[in-house]
């Protein structure tokens, strides 16, 4: 499967059921109570994160899910099913942010690890739960919430412990396949790696990921070769090892090829410059001009940046190297869970929408004008009302009354007959009654 480490998405969650309007209807029983059931809750759209998935290349051509509507209440206070959950799995290493905005959601860094991307709609309360001393027959219901919908950007950055990063060619492949295991596909030419190999070392009861990442050269930083592609999996890891080409045949003198690669880390992100790391002279077994591996190593005494000279195709150097990348490695549980996680559609925030005080904006429309209330939480609860339901009208204007909306449009010059819009809901407005003397208008509500 090809390497993909970004992806965009659309994700949907259900609406939920709308609530039963119901009365029983029983033999020798006239007038039966209400009975209507609520409605079933939307479904939730989930990402995961799985330790078996490399990459995000399944989602470069499937980019939309959408999680099942819940079911409608039914009489006999029957409740509606739930609808149907999606779960997206992602790899460990997803970093999940809003297309657009570039809003932060969460981290995703351990197998296991969940978000929720879209929450299904309420199910709509039957009129069976309106019922109370004073109100016998409720000859209202609720209907479904809307579920949530989001454009969303899945960004992956491997969670390797280790990095080998260095020029095309200086034997990044090879040196993984011999401290891990690992068959990488290696062949003798310019970005021989274009995507993350990945190796496991198993020392000494630790299991150590390595990461061989492509080629970097000169210019990485602003995007040439493989550039960014290349340099964002680095910031992961908790170990750098920079493979050196120490041979005749290597095109750059191996002091160049190290200040080179920190030059490109400086200007991608100097944060890389703090992260341990180690030097391997690769290619021990070819010819070298000593002169330039010695200027290497005063480059590197200077900095006190362990050097190894190694084979990576003869073996030699290579256990004393492993030796030393072990005992540079903490925890790693500790490690991954100082990833950030988010928790999204909380009771906290609900509260603060609850104390919101509305806002009128005033558009034309056709040469008349619209009054546009905008509150998060009357948005919210005007989808729930069925307007062709007798008693809805009233128990919606009594919420409106408790916000003060009357006495904000009025503020905002709107009259008897002027439309008012909330959410995709417009109404006539038919002020029942204000706190504050309006040029004596008094009436009805309308809406």
């Amino acid at each position: 499967m090809r390497f993909l480490d970004s992806a965009e998405v659309s994700v949907k969650a259900g609406k939920g059921g709308n609530g039963a309007l119901s009365f029983r209807r029983e033999k020798f029983v006239p007038k039966g109570g209400p009975d209507g059931g609520d409605g079933g809750r939307g479904g939730h759209v989930w990402i995961v994160a799985d330790d078996h998935i490399q990459t995000l290349a399944d989602y470069e051509y499937r980019r939309k899910f959408v999680a099942g509507n819940g079911g409608n209440g039914k009489g006999r206070n029957q409740t509606g099913p739930d609808g149907e959950d999606v779960v997206v799995k992602v790899p460990c290493g997803t970093i999940i942010t809003e297309k657009g905005t570039g809003r932060f959601f969460c981290d995703l860094t351990v197998a296991g690890d969940t978000f929720l991307a879209a929450k299904g709609g309420r199910g709509g309360r039957g009129n069976a739960r309106f019922a109370s001393s004073r109100r016998r027959t409720p000859r209202f219901s609720e209907q479904g919430g809307v579920g949530e919908a989001r454009e969303l950007r899945l960004n992956l950055k491997i969670l390797a412990d280790v990095g080998l990063v260095g020029f095309p060619n200086a034997g990044k492949s090879t040196l993984l396949a011999a401290i891990s295991g690992s068959k990488p596909q290696i062949a003798d030419y310019p970005f021989t790696t274009l995507s993350p190999n990945l190796g496991v070392m198993d020392l000494d009861q630790k299991k150590i990921v390595v990461a061989d990442v492509p080629g970097l050269i000169e210019g990485a930083h602003r995007n040439r070769g493989l550039g960014h592609a290349f340099l964002k999996h680095v910031e992961r890891t908790r170990l750098l090892v920079y493979v050196i080409d120490l041979s005749r045949e290597a095109p750059v003198t191996p002091a160049d090829q190290w200040h080179t690669l920190r030059a490109e880390f400086r200007a991608f992100n100097p944060g890389l410059l703090e992260l341990p790391s180690v030097v391997a002279g690769n290619k021990t077994d070819l010819p070298s001009n000593l002169p330039d591996v010695k200027e290497l190593k005063r480059s590197l005494e200077v900095e006190k940046v362990p050097f190894f000279p190694v084979s990576a195709l003869s073996g030699e150097g290579i256990r004393a190297l492993t030796d030393h990348i072990v005992s540079r490695m903490p925890e790693r549980e500790e490690y991954l869970r100082e990833a950030i996680s988010v928790k999204i559609g909380d009771e906290e925030s609900r509260a603060a929408q609850r104390t919101e005080k509305p806002e009128i904006d005033v558009e034309q429309h056709r040469g008349e004008k619209v009054f546009i209330v905008r509150h998060q939480e009357l948005r919210r609860l005007v989808g729930k009302f069925d307007f062709e339901q007798e008693e809805a009208l009233s128990r919606f204007s009594a919420i409106l009354r408790f916000y003060r909306v009357e006495d904000l449009l009025f503020e905002s010059g709107a009259r008897e007959g002027d439309t008012v819009r909330i959410g995709d809901v417009e109404f006539e407005f038919y002020p029942e009654g204000s706190s504050m003397e309006n040029e004596g208008t008094r009436g009805r509500t309308g809406v």
